[in-house]
C-alpha cells in the first residue's frame, strides 16, 4: 500500500491513531434483510482466485465506518457470546439471523514466516442487502455477522458465515482485525493489523445470479476491484481463493502475513 496516494484521511490517522480518527469521521447507513442453513462439505473442485505465494506483509486497511470494535459507537467485542466459528446468527438478546449462500472462511495467520499460534481474529461484513449490523436501518439491534475466533497452534481462524453482498461505491469484501491474543480481542485493545479480503469476480456474478442477491448484481456491474477506493493500489496479498458452488456453498482461504 503507497502511503502518499491515501489522501489527507489517512494522513491524520497516522499521525492520531486509527481510533482516534473513526472518532472524528462517522458513517452514513446502508439499506437492505435476513436465516440460513449449514453449509454441507464442500466437495467441489471449482477453484477462483489466485493463491498468494508471496511472503509480502497484507496491507494495512480502513475499518470503514461500520467496525463495531468502539471505534466508531457500538462494540460487540465486549460483549458476551461475541467469540464463536459460526456468525450467521446474532447472539445475546439479539435473534435475527442473516441469510444467503453459505460461505466458509478459512485466515492462515502468519508472523515473521511461522504460524501466529495464539493470536485472534475479529472479523465482520455486510449482509446479501449490503447492510452492517448494529449499523444499518431496520438491523441496529442484530449483531449477526461479526465473530472472534483464536487461531489454532497452526495459525488457523476459521468462520462460518454468508457470502457478502455488494453494495455502491464497493467491491465485495471482509473486513478483519487480527489481535495478539484472544483477551486483547474481547477487550477491544489496538489490533495488530486491520486489513480486508477480496473477493474474485467469477464467484461474485455466480452467487449474485441468486435470488437475494439481486442488487448486488447491479452494484458489481458498477464496480471493480482496479477501481475500488481500498484495492485500487494492489490486492495481490487480500484477494481470496474460492471454491464450491452456489449449491454447497464456497469456502475462501486467504494466507495473512502481518
Amino acid at each position: 500500500m503507497h502511503d502518499h496516494d491515501r489522501g489527507l484521511a489517512f494522513d491524520l490517522s497516522r499521525l492520531m491513531g486509527r481510533r482516534g480518527m473513526l472518532g472524528l469521521f462517522g458513517g452514513a447507513v446502508l439499506v437492505g434483510a435476513v436465516g440460513c442453513s449449514e453449509p454441507e462439505q464442500n466437495t467441489s473442485t471449482q477453484s477462483t482466485g489466485q493463491p498468494v505465494s508471496s511472503q509480502e506483509e497484507i496491507p494495512d486497511e480502513t475499518a470503514g465506518p461500520y467496525p463495531g470494535d468502539g471505534s466508531n459507537g457500538p462494540n460487540a467485542l465486549t460483549q458476551s457470546g461475541v467469540v464463536r466459528q459460526d456468525i450467521r446468527s446474532s447472539f445475546g438478546s439479539a435473534t435475527g439471523t442473516a441469510q444467503g449462500i453459505p460461505l466458509v472462511v478459512e485466515l492462515n495467520i502468519i508472523n515473521a514466516g511461522a504460524a501466529y499460534a495464539g493470536a485472534a481474529v475479529y472479523l465482520w461484513h455486510c449482509d446479501r442487502e449490503g447492510r452492517y449490523s448494529m449499523y444499518s436501518e431496520g438491523i441496529t439491534e442484530e449483531n449477526y455477522l461479526r465473530g472472534v475466533q483464536e487461531a489454532t497452534p497452526d495459525g488457523l481462524i476459521r468462520f462460518t458465515t454468508i457470502f457478502p453482498g455488494a453494495y455502491a461505491g464497493r467491491w465485495p469484501h471482509i473486513h478483519f482485525e487480527v489481535y495478539g491474543n484472544l483477551t486483547e480481542a474481547t477487550t477491544a485493545s489496538e489490533p495488530v493489523k486491520t486489513t480486508q479480503l477480496a473477493f474474485p469476480q467469477e464467484s461474485c456474478t455466480e452467487v449474485y445470479a441468486n435470488p437475494g442477491y439481486e442488487q448486488s448484481a447491479t452494484n458489481l456491474a458498477g464496480s471493480s476491484l482496479e477501481n475500488d477506493n481500498v484495492f485500487s493500489d494492489g490486492y495481490t496479498t487480500q484477494l481470496a481463493t474460492i471454491t464450491g458452488d452456489t449449491t454447497n456453498g464456497y469456502t475462501a482461504r486467504l494466507d495473512v502475513h502481518v
